[in-house]
C-alpha cells in the first residue's frame, strides 16, 4: 500500500465513527495522484468539517505527503447516495436580520 493511502486511511479512520466503512481508491494519471474517499453517510460531517475546514486540512496534509514523494496528490470526497443536501450557511446580512426578526 502506498504511503499516501496509509496516511489518509489513518487520519480518516481516526475521525469517523464507522472506520470499517472507509474506502480509498487511488489512481494515477498525467495530472498526478487522485485519491477518492468514501465514508459512511453519517460520518460525512466529521470528514468535511465546519465550512469544509477539516477536508481542507486533510487535503493540505496530503499535498505535503505528495511533495515528499514528488507527486501531486488530490483528494475527492464522494458524497454517499441519499445524503441530505447541506444547509447553506453563507447568508446575507439582510437574511440574517430577517432570521433574527429585527
Amino acid at each position: 500500500m502506498e504511503n499516501d493511502v496509509k496516511f489518509l486511511e489513518y487520519v480518516v479512520k481516526a475521525l469517523v465513527d464507522n472506520p470499517n466503512d472507509v474506502k480509498i481508491l487511488r489512481s494515477v494519471d498525467e495530472m498526478g495522484v487522485l485519491m477518492t474517499l468514501e465514508v459512511n453517510p453519517v460520518d460525512m460531517g466529521k470528514v468535511i468539517g465546519r465550512t469544509g475546514n477539516t477536508a481542507k486540512a486533510i487535503r493540505t496534509l496530503l499535498r505535503v505527503v505528495g511533495m515528499k514523494n514528488n507527486a501531486r496528490v488530490n483528494l475527492k470526497i464522494n458524497e454517499p447516495a441519499g445524503a441530505l443536501p447541506r444547509e447553506r450557511t453563507d447568508k446575507s446580512i439582510d437574511e440574517a436580520l430577517n432570521d433574527m426578526k429585527i
